[in-house]
């Protein structure tokens, strides 16, 4: 194996690092009246909260998540005092969309609302709305009711709670719903539009979301990093020497094997304790606060430009050279596996230069999972690949004679990640510019940015820019040059976005669009319609398809749908000219009318606002209840295939869209 090949796939690897429907029930809630005094009492709502959820707090600021309301239908005999108070341990982050400071519970949620009691009989009728999210998608407004009645100069026993949810209504099972005999919910009167088509959707198929994709990626994340680190000054040479001591250290050879089969496994051990070391000291949640929080993304920011500055060969990064003394002076006091381990310590105390900042990189970038094992599972990844090379050098040692050279060739590798650690630092700088509204990166200021720094790590790879840890070596091999080329290309293909181009590529990275001051893109989809019924009509007097998209004011992946697939030409010609597009907003506080009573699950509800009536529309009729959610449906209401939630591949969604279509005109 030539210097060229490890170079080239290497670098390239740098450069490229760049269920059918169903209701969810993340949520149970419990309520209770406690009677504090004669005239004083408290109406107490407990949640109970699956992993990977959350509820928000109360009174976050407008044009944020959804809000905890106390709500009142009526009371009689009592009164409300002050407003709902959240107990517990909140949670307060900086939440980039929204460009705003939320606040939410974790696993477990408890709402407080104190109560007067005037005396005599009185009856509390109402309900608790709130909100609730994951990663990929949040529910609609959700009400908890409640009635309560009582005697104000009794006991707390003298209260008798009539209506005790146990789980919140709005997340019952959809397939044993039905609206109320004497209240028609469509505003038409066109019902077989409302007509359930669960089973039908069955029909067609299941979309998965398989969380085991991000534990697959966090583990392939981590085993680059430390393919990267491997082919680093600090570690590579070290492969031979080590090797070359187990299988001379004693005559037996299998013994020698055995041993660098341990160290080998030493190092994972080492690197995935430290993994959930920093877990179990931060937690799951910090972790995941910190990859928000303006402060610590302004810390991270610094961090990276420093190990950036410390790849370029502006100074090392070392531990103190007293640690790997003592850990190697012990190693050789030591015998058995022990002292095998030891020697792996020492290695991760000498190589920290160059894996410091590939770990630190690392960490942080799981950190947003919010997962306990985020953190392990990407330094396994990073350990095996690291000790991979060990264990395999001792099976085969006559590989190490075609081992490259310790050379010019790893400083390339090193200044490379410089780059990259750089261009990563701006991503965390900018979550803290959203966070204080310094508006100093703006998305045309980072794409500039970005532009220069790609542009750079072109000119160095062509050899125009040399550090002071760069030969003298003015050829520039095949391989760099085409590497330099990429490089260049892609900081091209961002020059477009400094006028409003979508830049697909990087929309994980820069900020978001309404931050661009000069946007001259106009290639966007909006909805025909925001009536169900009105827009069935229409399609219906057109002989046009439908697409439903339940979306919400507060939908974080919704916008991020929008932004990378709904610009898409195919995409945005097909919902504009194929379809009639009707986007429903499930957290929409336009009251009704007049309430709608209906009967859901075996229990009656009241559906109050615009939000309501479109949250009841998707867990009856397509027994969802998550967002973003697309169906396709033709002009009776049945469906065209089956559905489709966040997943931002393209070329799915177009399938998606051509294949109702192509079933539509059957």
């Amino acid at each position: 194996m030539t210097q060229k090949h490890f170079i080239s796939w290497l670098v390239m690897a740098l450069l490229c690092l760049p269920v059918f429907a169903q209701i969810q029930e993340p949520v149970k809630f419990k309520t209770e009246l406690k009677t504090l005094s004669a005239n004083e009492a408290e109406i107490i709502f407990s949640g109970a909260v699956e992993n990977g959820w959350h509820i928000y707090s109360t009174d976050l600021p407008e044009g944020g998540p959804i809000s905890a309301t106390f709500n009142v239908d009526k009371i009689e005999g009592a009164e409300v005092v002050g407003k709902l108070m959240p107990r517990g341990k909140e949670i307060e982050k900086m939440d980039p969309i929204f460009e705003m400071k939320v606040r939410y519970f974790e696993k477990q949620a408890t709402f407080v609302q104190k109560i007067k009691l005037t005396g005599g009989d009185y009856k509390i009728v109402g309900y608790l709305e709130y909100g609730a999210c994951n990663d990929e998608n949040c529910l609609p407004p959700t009400s908890v009711d409640f009635a309560f009645t009582g005697k104000a100069a009794g006991s707390a026993s003298a209260a008798t709670e009539t209506t005790a949810t146990e789980t919140s209504d709005a997340e019952a099972t959809a397939d044993s719903t039905q609206a109320s005999p004497t209240t028609s919910v469509a505003a038409t009167g066109t019902a077989d539009y409302w007509a359930p088509v669960i089973s039908e959707l069955g029909s067609y198929g299941e979309n998965i979301n398989n969380e085991s994709h991000t534990w697959i990626y966090i583990f392939f994340t981590g085993m680059l990093g430390g393919l990267l680190a491997l082919f680093t000054p600090c570690v590579w040479p070290i492969i031979p020497m080590t090797v070359s001591f187990f299988l001379k250290r004693t005559k037996d050879k299998k013994k020698g094997i055995r041993d660098a089969f341990t160290y080998g496994a030493s190092i994972v051990v080492i690197y995935v304790g430290l993994g959930l070391i920093i877990t179990g000291i931060w937690g799951a949640n910090a972790l995941n606060s910190l990859s928000t929080n303006a402060i610590f993304n302004i810390f991270f920011c610094l961090m990276l430009v420093v190990f950036a500055a410390s790849f370029f060969g502006a100074f090392e990064i070392t531990l103190p050279s007293r640690w790997s003394n003592a850990i190697d002076s012990k190693a050789e006091q030591t015998t058995g596996l022990l002292s095998i381990f030891l020697m792996a310590f020492t290695l991760s105390l000498v190589s920290f230069s160059c894996t410091g900042p590939i770990i630190g990189f690392l960490l942080v970038e799981v950190s947003s999972t919010g997962s306990y094992l985020a953190p392990a599972i990407g330094m396994l990844g990073f350990a095996i690949a690291l000790a991979l090379p060990f264990t395999l050098f001792a099976l085969f040692p006559s590989w190490l004679k075609s081992m490259p050279k310790s050379g010019g060739w790893m400083n390339v590798i090193k200044v490379t990640l410089g780059f990259l650690e750089l261009a990563f630092a701006l991503k965390f700088l900018s979550v803290a510019d959203l966070a204080y509204g310094w508006r100093i990166l703006d998305r045309e200021t980072f794409l500039a940015l970005w532009i220069v720094i790609f542009g750079l790590l072109g000119m160095y790879l062509l050899g125009k820019i040399k550090f002071p840890h760069d030969d003298d070596d003015n050829k520039v091999s095949v391989t760099r040059f085409f590497l330099a080329m990429f490089s260049l290309a892609f900081a091209v293909y961002m020059i477009p976005g400094l006028w409003g181009a979508p830049l697909k590529a990087v929309s994980a990275f820069a900020p978001p669009m309404q931050t661009q001051d000069f946007n001259l893109y106009k290639n966007e989809v909006h909805a025909k319609f925001n009536d169900f019924d009105a827009g069935m009509e229409y399609a219906r007097q057109n002989g046009k398809p439908v697409m439903i998209d339940f979306t919400g004011y507060g939908c974080v992946n919704c916008r991020k749908m929008e932004l990378s697939v709904w610009t898409d030409p195919k995409v945005s010609q097909l919902l504009n000219d194929d379809y009639v597009l009707i986007t429903l907003y499930v957290d929409e506080k336009t009251k009704l009318p007049e309430p709608i009573r209906i009967t859901e699950n075996g229990q009656e509800r009241t559906l109050r606002t615009i939000g309501d009536k479109w949250s009841y529309l998707q867990r009856t009729k397509f027994g969802a209840n998550a967002q973003p959610f697309y169906v396709l449906i033709d002009n009776e209401g049945k469906p065209l295939n089956k559905s489709y939630s966040y997943d931002e591949d393209i070329q799915k969604y177009i399938d998606f869209l051509e294949t109702g279509l192509k079933n539509y005109k059957k």
